[in-house]
């Protein structure tokens, strides 16, 4: 099992939203296959096949809790995990 798949595993378990690291996480909507845009301190992520945009910030070197929670939807609605 690689980082990616770890760090999906431990988004989809739930229990540690407010400690996934902001750089994983980016890393991971990369590795997802979501284009990165940033405007400031705002890492917006789009993909061709999925409506919704998830809107990332940095929280002193973490990311927001709100915002994991944010991409666990996206991950189990569109079933991203088979991206891996």
């Amino acid at each position: 099992m690689n980082r990616h798949e770890r760090l999906l595993r431990t988004i989809l378990d739930g229990r540690s939203d407010a400690n996934i690291r902001f750089a994983e996480l980016c890393a991971l909507m990369r590795h997802l296959g979501f284009d990165e845009r940033i405007r400031g301190s705002h890492h917006v992520y789009r993909r061709q096949d999925v409506s919704e945009k998830v809107n990332l910030q940095r929280d002193d070197g973490n990311a927001k809790p709100y915002q994991v929670r944010q991409v666990r939807r996206l991950a189990l609605k569109y079933q991203l995990e088979g991206d891996l």
